[in-house]
């Protein structure tokens, strides 16, 4: 291996928590090795692995002066996340894990992106997951979904449908991380919290079009394993912010749709207070029922008079054909209603 030493100020800060990674971590460090760019420091976070993930590291350590290791008696990934967040020196940050594969390009292309579009906050990528075999179909369609939303435009109108953009993909400037007082941790997606967190503030989006992460689906993914991914706590999440921002100040709204996943936002917010008003419906066995003590109407019975509608229909394709009837009645997305599902 090629001995580097690190610049006092390397151009990209690598930050990569892991725990109990042994498995797939040598893989990590490899795609690593062979990026294109190599002006970059790895600050890996080692939150009380019990597996063979510290040898390894320190292995990695010792041959390449670009890594450094922080190792910690365990403490969650947030505080792991935050605790390399203070270790990371260079102005761009650049997120992995410690089970995913990094195209050679990588680092190239996203710091050269941010470099030239000073206006950017975060540039994501494409990826991929893999190994292809038996992934669910649900995955897939996440996969198509989030690389399909190219720019900031897409990426803002889907924002509350799902997570946008997968963690160990992004490159973001440092400097705004770090004004947002870093990771939080409130019960629900660290990542998914920030990015909200970030648009709030106005931060602009970008994703590269070229696949340039390799996204390892296996049952010991943190997505998989944590309770702060469940469904229930990306409603959380998403209901938090809606709160602070699109729903400020109203106390009565409109939900498109009346099935599982819009009887779960009812529930979300009549905890907060806010009340539905009416529900949207296109079954005809639903229209003119009362769920809730508001009754089911047709969209074309729908006066919004000043309210705001978030549309919660779980069924696949549902959210296309909702936005062709919105744009039918006038309603402008972002402004009248924002798609939560």
């Amino acid at each position: 291996m090629t001995i580097h030493t690190i610049p006092d100020t390397p151009k990209v800060s690598v930050l990569m928590p892991v725990r109990n990674e042994a498995r797939y971590l040598q893989e990590t460090l490899n795609s690593l090795y062979r990026q294109t760019l190599a002006d970059w420091e790895l600050i890996a976070v080692d939150d009380g692995s019990g597996d063979d993930t510290a040898d390894i590291l320190d292995k990695a350590a010792r041959s390449d002066s670009r890594i450094r290791i922080i190792s910690r008696d365990g403490g969650g990934l947030v505080e792991a996340l935050n605790s390399g967040l203070e270790a990371c020196s260079a102005p761009l940050l650049a997120r992995l894990d410690g089970d995913d594969i990094c195209h050679p390009q990588r680092l190239e292309l996203q710091t050269a992106y941010l470099r030239a579009h000073p206006a950017t906050g975060l540039v994501a990528s494409a990826f991929r997951h893999f190994p292809r075999t038996g992934l669910k179909q649900g995955m897939i369609d996440y996969e198509t979904w989030q690389n399909r939303l190219q720019n900031h435009s897409l990426i803002s109108r889907d924002l509350y449908v799902e997570s946008p953009f997968v963690h160990p993909s992004v490159m973001m400037r440092r400097s705004i991380l770090e004004q947002l007082g870093g990771y939080q941790h409130h019960g629900w997606p660290e990542d998914y919290d920030l990015w909200l967190r970030m648009a709030a503030t106005g931060v602009q989006f970008a994703r590269l079009p070229e696949t340039l992460l390799f996204w390892r689906d296996h049952p010991e993914r943190a997505t998989r394993t944590m309770d702060e991914y469940a469904a229930q706590a990306f409603r959380l999440c998403k209901c938090h912010h809606l709160l602070n921002g699109f729903l400020t100040g109203y106390t009565e709204i409109v939900i498109a749709g009346a099935g599982l996943e819009a009887r779960a936002w009812q529930r979300l917010l009549a905890n907060e207070g806010v009340t539905v008003s009416t529900w949207l419906d296109v079954d005809p066995k639903k229209i003119g029922r009362i769920l809730h003590n508001a009754p089911i109407i047709m969209p074309g019975e729908l006066h919004l008079n000043g309210r705001k509608m978030i549309v919660a229909i779980g069924v696949r394709g549902a959210r296309e054909q909702f936005r062709i009837v919105a744009e039918a009645h006038g309603w402008q997305e972002g402004m009248d209603f924002v798609c939560v599902a």
